[in-house]
């Protein structure tokens, strides 16, 4: 029942990431969370990389991804 609730559940760290490049592009992504695999040379396959490792990070991406998805068009 919980997962119901959960705006995260079956959603890979891909399709988040691939929304939010989408939706704000890695220039405001690097300034809503300044980590240096959106800053420098950013890329899906290496910021998916560095966020599957680091889970602070990942976590910051989950959380905009959260408060992002009222502002994201519905398909």
């Amino acid at each position: 029942m919980q997962n119901q609730k959960d705006p995260l559940h079956g959603i890979t760290l891909q399709k988040i990431l691939e929304k939010l490049v989408e939706y704000y592009g890695f220039d405001t992504l690097g300034e809503l969370i300044p980590i240096k695999c959106f800053i420098s040379n950013p890329s899906i396959k290496s910021s998916l990389t560095f966020l599957r490792k680091t889970d602070w990070a990942r976590k910051k991406v989950e959380d905009l991804y959260v408060k992002s998805l009222s502002k994201f068009p519905q398909n």
